[in-house]
């Protein structure tokens, strides 16, 4: 008999998780891009999270709400350097 798989997390919330701590040590066109793959593998993450074989729910939920404060993040940076 085989035994069943623990689950494991997705690859795309790993990268979601890097992506958007990566994207606020960044300049702002930089941390925009990464702050916006983070939400995009985070919710593909949170796509793959639904099989029961798969896990990173939470962890893909992080980042895409972390994605979201690097967008803001990379604006008040462009805002700086643009007027400051």
């Amino acid at each position: 008999m085989s035994e069943p798989s623990k689950p494991a997390f997705s690859i795309p919330a790993i990268l979601a998780v890097i992506a958007a701590i990566a994207s606020f040590f960044q300049g702002a066109t930089f941390g925009l891009l990464l702050a916006v793959a983070a939400i995009l593998l985070g919710s593909l993450g949170i796509l793959l999270s639904l099989s029961v074989r798969k896990r990173g729910g939470i962890v893909s939920t992080f980042s895409v709400l972390a994605g979201l404060l690097g967008i803001i993040a990379a604006i008040i940076k462009a805002m700086l350097y643009l007027f400051g």
